[in-house]
């Protein structure tokens, strides 16, 4: 079996190669960037190269998995042409990737980000890309270039390559162990078996963003934008002149932009109450009663409906938790085709309702019973500053079902206990349930039973109204109640229960949002302005006398008017909802697939445009 070592321990030792790569020019860059290192503790600076190692072993297996093949195939090669290939391939990925690292090394102080795709939109001006670059700074990086790549390729030279000679013939019924060794960087190579990806958010550890993008693998960042294609700037919703969209939405928009503060609407006793946000996972009204949905499925959110106001015309303008929290806390419009909050270059722009919440004096905190990774969530609520996280490594593996996370009577439980420890005030505390998504697993009686998905999607969030009634009921006991006020929102809706008629049509994302706690002065009110998540951030913040102005997608929820009206999207089409009427767009038909009410026309022109330039906002963002 030596010969066969020989070649697994070459494999090894190139993959290594790369992984000491990574780390030797991540302290190259942290040293060039010393301004911004300094201010880190010794502790941070410890935890960047060991949190990197999740994005640097999987970058390392993308070099890697070429060579691997060919020492495989080296059983049928003769050395010198396998030494050869490995050399040549080596040489050209090392020139390209140290390219790669000055680009990114250089472009972080003026750009805050590591590498993307983002140089590939200007590659075709490559003199406007270099302007701004001195010319002795630009000599001395191409000479940096040329001097490292060299040193590399001769040390590669002079350590593997000349291991390629030692190979010795071996039998070929081992070459299914190659195989297997190839399909083991594969398995590296997403980060392992677990359920999600290796993602930025896997080495986003601090609330100092310099540390957490100094963790982030520049060639990994580079080739993840490549796959999600992010230095595509082609907007492929355009259907009308720039002007002439925004003209169509500021005249939609416009009258329903008003600033109206608590002394106007006297909603809340108090200026700045606490807050707890609750996110419910999947919540369609089509399972709550009060909005013309099925009977018995939330008896507590039933009865919590004529304890505050019901916002009973609510939309998500999303289809997955990616956009809806976005939407909810950054109140964006989401992309059909596309998630702002998988491009953290992008995400970071956006306004943030923590941001403007801690700017008024707030804390703010995120609870979720799983992995935070998931979606890039962690690593878009440390750009919205949100301070305090508790996520699913804080609950024990017996609370916890088989895929997600922590159960919701666990995480609101949790919630609870801090609440009542709390000694900052105001708070902001957001709470993302994850017990009624798929797979439906959670502790106690199905009360629809489980044959088949219906109920037990009935069943699941049977389960999460009872933990929330629970928590609102100890809540309600304690002193922090007075003063504080309650969202119960959806984070979007769901193709479940089955409905007749179009699979996008509007009864999909239409979503309860209820308000309510002692904070909150109206009781049994429903408000019926058809309004949706992006409206949230634009509506609370006056009342508690903070800045909307930057929330440039949102109306004023409580503005009396009859123009109000709700967009959202899905893959490929958008849906425009009216008191006038309802337009479900197809882009790939190109023609409304559900019509209802009058105005059609001018009801596509709103859609058309607000996915228009909502989309180019996206693409314009850096």
């Amino acid at each position: 079996m030596k010969p066969f070592f020989s070649r697994l321990l070459f494999s090894v030792y190139y993959y290594l190669f790369f992984v000491l790569y990574f780390v030797v020019t991540r302290l190259i860059f942290l040293v060039y960037h010393a301004d911004f290192t300094s201010n880190l503790d010794f502790t941070t600076l410890v935890k960047i190269p060991l949190k990197a190692l999740y994005m640097d072993f999987p970058t390392a297996s993308y070099f890697s998995l070429f060579p691997f093949l060919i020492v495989a195939f080296s059983i049928w090669i003769n050395n010198k042409v396998t030494k050869n290939i490995l050399k040549w391939y080596t040489y050209v990925i090392i020139f390209i990737i140290n390219l790669l690292f000055l680009f990114d090394i250089g472009l972080y102080r003026a750009w805050g980000m590591r590498l993307d795709a983002t140089p590939l939109m200007y590659i075709n001006t490559p003199k406007e890309m270099l302007a701004s670059v001195p010319t002795p700074l630009l000599i001395g990086a191409v000479v940096f270039w040329i001097v490292f790549s060299l040193l590399l390729c001769f040390t590669y030279n002079k350590t593997l390559s000349k291991k390629i000679t030692l190979f010795q013939p071996i039998k070929f019924w081992v070459f299914p162990l190659f195989l297997f060794s190839i399909v083991l960087l594969l398995v590296v190579g997403r980060g392992g078996l677990q359920t999600i990806p290796v993602n930025q958010s896997s080495v986003y550890f601090s609330d100092k963003m310099f540390a957490n993008h100094a963790a982030v693998n520049f060639a990994w960042s580079f080739i993840n934008g490549l796959s999600t294609k992010s230095y595509n700037q082609v907007n492929s919703f355009k259907t009308m002149e720039v002007d002439t969209a925004n003209t169509k939405i500021a005249e939609a928009l416009n009258p329903l932009r008003v600033y109206l503060t608590n002394d106007s609407l006297k909603l809340l006793n108090t200026d700045q109450p606490n807050i707890i946000l609750i996110l419910w996972e999947s919540l369609t009204a089509k399972i709550v009663e009060p909005l013309g949905g099925e009977k018995e499925v939330t008896p507590n959110l039933n009865k919590l409906v004529h304890e505050g106001i019901l916002f009973s015309q609510f939309y998500a303008n999303g289809d997955r938790s990616d956009k809806g929290l976005v939407t909810v806390l950054s109140g964006y419009l989401p992309q059909p085709d596309q998630s702002i909050i998988k491009n953290t270059n992008k995400a970071r722009s956006l306004p943030f309702l923590t941001k403007q919440l801690n700017d008024i004096g707030y804390s703010n905190s995120f609870y979720y019973g799983g992995d935070l990774n998931f979606g890039n969530m962690i690593s878009y609520l440390r750009n919205g500053e949100v301070s305090e996280f508790i996520s699913g490594d804080a609950f024990d593996n017996k609370d916890w079902n088989s895929k997600w996370g922590a159960h919701d009577h666990v995480v609101l439980n949790r919630l609870l206990t801090d609440i009542n420890k709390e000694k900052a005030f105001p708070f902001f505390k957001t709470l993302f349930t994850l017990s009624s998504h798929e797979p439906f697993e959670f502790p106690g009686d199905y009360a629809f039973g489980k044959d088949g998905k219906e109920n037990l999607f009935r069943s699941a969030h049977h389960y999460t109204d009872e933990s929330i009634g629970q928590f609102i009921s100890e809540a309600k006991k304690q002193a922090w109640w007075d003063n504080t006020l309650v969202v119960i929102m959806a984070d979007h809706g769901h193709p479940l229960p089955a409905r007749k008629g179009f699979f996008h049509a509007p009864s999909k994302f239409h979503i309860p949002m209820l308000w309510l706690g002692g904070a909150l002065v109206k009781k049994d009110t429903i408000i019926d302005n058809i309004s949706s998540q992006t409206d949230f951030a634009y509506s609370l913040l006056p009342l508690l006398g903070g800045d909307h102005s930057s929330f440039t997608w949102g109306k004023n929820i409580f503005a009396n008017s009859d123009q109000h009206f709700t967009h959202y999207v899905y893959n490929k089409g958008f849906g425009l909802i009216s008191k006038k009427g309802i337009v479900v767009y197809d882009y790939i038909k190109k023609e409304n697939v559900v019509e209802e009410g009058t105005d059609l026309s001018k009801l596509q022109d709103l859609g058309l445009s607000l996915t228009q330039q909502s989309f180019q906002d996206y693409l314009d963002r850096k």
